[in-house]
């Protein structure tokens, strides 16, 4: 294709060249030929002028026979093909041609007919343009017949040797005829000069202009349209190398910034890509995690009426079995048997009734008193609380406050027992000894404070993760009623809180609580943009 177009390219331009070359050669051989035609008649004129100017004194001393000698003498030069005078009344009187001296020419004749015309006199001072031809024999050889009138000067009509009448104005002619062979030859000589240089600098040109098409024109061209083809196959990184500083490199120049930006554009839509499919993630795992948050409060709520309604008709007859049972293990004249098997009945009664407070605390709804006050208070009040029981004797309780954290508003009370239900539980949960972790911080961005709560006990298992926040489940063996983590889920909402727990099983278990600073509301997932874990 590159090729085609600077083929195509030079052969028209070279057709244009030619058509213009012909012409100016043609015009300049013409005018050549012109000038060769004038210097030539201009030559055959300035020898005639001498021919005559060496016959006039000849003719004055009336020497016949050495006038006839020069004439010969003259006719002996090559290029000369005929040379003759002629007299009054068209007579030969001197001739290179012996045989022809005498004769009488008509006024017809070549020779005559330049200065006569049809029924006229003779013509004097006739100019040299109408007594000469060019003309050709038949072998095509070309002469110049040139003729010039002998007039009758003063120095003619007043010598004793001749009888010429003053009125006479022109008493002969001397006829020439001019081989123009040499000048032919320098004519054709110059013709094939012209014509080969013409056809050599038509080469040349074309050469020229085929190779800087190519370079300057196609070459850039063809590496514009490979780069074209390699960016629709995809290939994002082509580019035009070194642009000229033309409309071609200016149009190479322009290519580059388009690749660029769709090279930028591309990259942008792959980061938007992902990022949209990190936010379908997140909001994917939002929806799930905020449907397990539904579903846990209505299972919370439906639990609560059915626990509520249990607890208010087992609380009664519970309360009528302790009394009597109290009262009866009173007596003193008892069997020591039954004393002892009333003492049971008393002691297990008292079981039910604190589970059935458990049971209702857990269905009531109570609303907190909220007040501001500082959460690393609380913590560190549960603390001093928790400090002298038994379970937390081989436990390390590190407590990390972040100083100045805004005041939040909050039920002191509620919110004391959910740490101390916390703190408890972490503490079951390392009964050989471990670490307990309390952190507390503010994260200005998302305007929350963050409790971090994290033990090095046996952790959760994921099957159970899940089921932490269930009334009546627990992962300790006949230790508890399984409403502790429900009842502290159930405050924690009530604040416009969240919370969320990882563990590891063998490694430990982490709580994170979050509650909003005054003015924010409920959190959702959407609104932490910290990582949980």
């Amino acid at each position: 294709m590159r090729i085609r177009l600077a083929i195509r390219y030079t052969a028209i331009s070279s057709v244009v060249l030619l058509i213009v070359m012909f012409f100016s050669a043609f015009l300049h051989i013409e005018k050549v030929q012109k000038v060769f035609s004038e210097k030539a008649l201009q030559e055959a004129d300035v020898l005639s002028e001498m021919i005559l100017r060496d016959s006039h004194h000849l003719m004055l001393a009336d020497n016949n026979e050495q006038l006839q000698l020069m004439i010969e003498q003259v006719g002996k030069t090559p290029r000369i093909k005929r040379a003759r005078i002629l007299g009054k009344e068209g007579i030969v009187v001197f001739s290179m041609n012996k045989h022809e001296i005498g004769t009488t020419l008509s006024e017809t004749d070549e020779s005559c007919s330049f200065c006569h015309l049809a029924g006229s006199k003779a013509l004097v001072d006739v100019p040299i343009e109408k007594r000469s031809r060019i003309f050709s024999d038949d072998s095509g050889t070309q002469y110049l017949s040139i003729t010039r009138g002998i007039y009758n000067e003063p120095t003619c009509y007043t010598a004793d040797c001749h009888a010429h009448s003053s009125e006479e104005k022109k008493i002969g002619v001397l006829d020439m005829v001019i081989s123009q062979d040499q000048m032919a030859d320098l004519s054709h000589a110059h013709h094939i000069d012209v014509i080969v240089s013409t056809t050599i600098m038509l080469v040349v040109l074309s050469l020229c202009h085929y190779l800087l098409t190519r370079k300057y024109i196609c070459d850039p061209i063809q590496g514009l349209l490979e780069q074209t083809q390699a960016l629709s196959e995809g290939d994002l990184s082509a580019r035009v190398k070194s642009p000229s500083k033309d409309e071609i490199g200016e149009l190479g120049r322009s290519f580059n910034i388009m690749a660029d930006n769709l090279a930028q554009a591309q990259i942008e839509l792959k980061d938007w890509g992902n990022t949209l499919e990190n936010k379908v993630e997140m909001r994917t795992a939002e929806m799930s995690d905020m449907q397990s948050q539904l579903l846990r409060s209505a299972k919370l709520a439906s639990m609560g009426e059915l626990v509520a309604g249990v607890a208010h008709e087992i609380n009664n007859p519970l309360t009528g079995i302790l009394m009597f049972a109290s009262l009866s293990s009173k007596t003193p004249d008892l069997p020591q048997q039954v004393k002892d098997n009333l003492d049971l009945i008393v002691s297990e009664t008292g079981r039910c009734a604190k589970i059935v407070r458990g049971l209702l605390e857990f269905a009531r709804e109570s609303f907190p008193e909220k007040k501001l006050d500082s959460i690393n208070r609380i913590i560190e009040h549960t603390l001093e609380l928790i400090s002298h029981q038994i379970i937390f004797q081989d436990v390390d309780v590190r407590y990390h406050g972040e100083e100045g954290l805004p005041d939040l508003e909050f039920d002191a009370d509620q919110i004391q027992q959910v740490f101390l239900n916390m703190f408890i539980n972490a503490g079951q949960a390392m009964p050989n000894g471990g670490s307990l972790t309390i952190t507390t911080k503010f994260i200005e961005k998302e305007k929350v404070v963050q409790i971090v709560i994290e033990d090095t006990g046996a952790g959760i298992s994921q099957e159970n993760l899940d089921k932490i926040f269930d009334p009546f489940f627990s992962t300790k063996a006949q230790k508890g009623f399984g409403l502790g983590l429900s009842v502290s889920y159930g405050i924690i909402n009530n604040h416009g809180g969240r919370v969320d727990v990882k563990s590891r099983e063998g490694e430990g278990t982490r709580f994170s609580i979050y509650f909003p600073t005054e003015g924010n509301g409920l959190l959702q997932n959407s609104d932490l943009k910290e990582p949980l874990s």
